[in-house]
């Protein structure tokens, strides 16, 4: 499927490999166009499919998008199922910072979904991994919604953990220091100590497998990130760099965030 490009609101407009990128001049733009995106693309699977199925990510960075997104005409929302992208391990069941939790918040809530596969860790991450892989395998990822992180991670694939050729689909991982700080920083946990020290995520090439991918990137924090998904050489130092290689991915960015602006 070609890069998706919204030519109403964009006011940059290039491509970095195979990389398209857009670069607009609010944070509010960026997300509607966004969305404006993501609905154009749900329907064109659907034009040709009986379902959808869709990873999102849960992240302050992704609310402006998410929400705009609802609000876009004629998505069959019962024909989408959705997966988050990942989850903390060791939070107290019912705990706000839950990537679930925030979903339903934020777009599970607002829409039909035909299905909403959480993941759910438990008393054993080992076993929900296995099964949430299983579920995933069930059928084609056409759509990944995701963001960049501080240190270039995607999903939680920090750089010490990220694997181009990781063998497994979901996996539990240590996450590192920046990572947990970045929580802090957009308000998710008050003190650092509260952030959790472990995850489970969809691993970069389980990622890599959708038909579609819309990374969502404003603000003037993850600026750098940027830089290196860009200009730097494509490597686990900063797992986003790999978005270059996708056949259809799409890159949104606020002026703030853009490198080059």
């Amino acid at each position: 499927m070609a890069a998706l490009i919204n030519p109403i609101l964009a006011v940059n407009q290039r491509e970095v490999g195979r990389l398209a990128v857009r670069s607009y001049g609010s944070r509010a733009d960026m997300g509607l166009a966004a969305a404006i995106d993501t609905a154009e693309a749900i329907r064109r699977f659907l034009a040709v499919q009986g379902a959808v199925r869709m990873v999102f990510a849960a992240a302050p960075s992704q609310a402006e998008a998410l929400a705009a997104l609802v609000r876009q005409p004629d998505v069959d929302w019962r024909r989408v199922t959705a997966f988050p992208m990942d989850e903390y391990l060791g939070l107290a069941p019912g705990a706000p910072q839950s990537f679930a939790g925030w979903l339903d918040l934020h777009l599970f809530s607002h829409a039909p979904f035909a299905a909403v596969h959480r993941l759910v860790p438990g008393g054993a991450p080992e076993e929900a991994a296995r099964h949430y892989a299983r579920l995933l395998d069930e059928a084609p990822i056409d759509i990944v919604c995701l963001g960049i992180g501080v240190n270039g991670h995607i999903a939680f694939n920090d750089p010490p953990v990220a694997d181009f050729n990781d063998p497994h689909d979901v996996k539990i991982v240590e996450l590192d220091e920046i990572c947990r700080r970045q929580q802090v920083d957009d308000g998710c946990f008050v003190r650092f100590d509260q952030v959790p020290t472990h995850a489970l995520t969809l691993t970069i090439p389980r990622l890599l497998r959708a038909g579609q991918m819309i990374c969502v990137v404003p603000g003037p924090l993850k600026r750098a990130a940027v830089a290196a998904t860009l200009h730097g050489p494509v490597t686990t130092a900063c797992p986003a760099s790999i978005l270059r290689q996708h056949p259809a991915c799409t890159l949104y960015i606020d002026r703030e965030a853009d490198p080059d602006a």
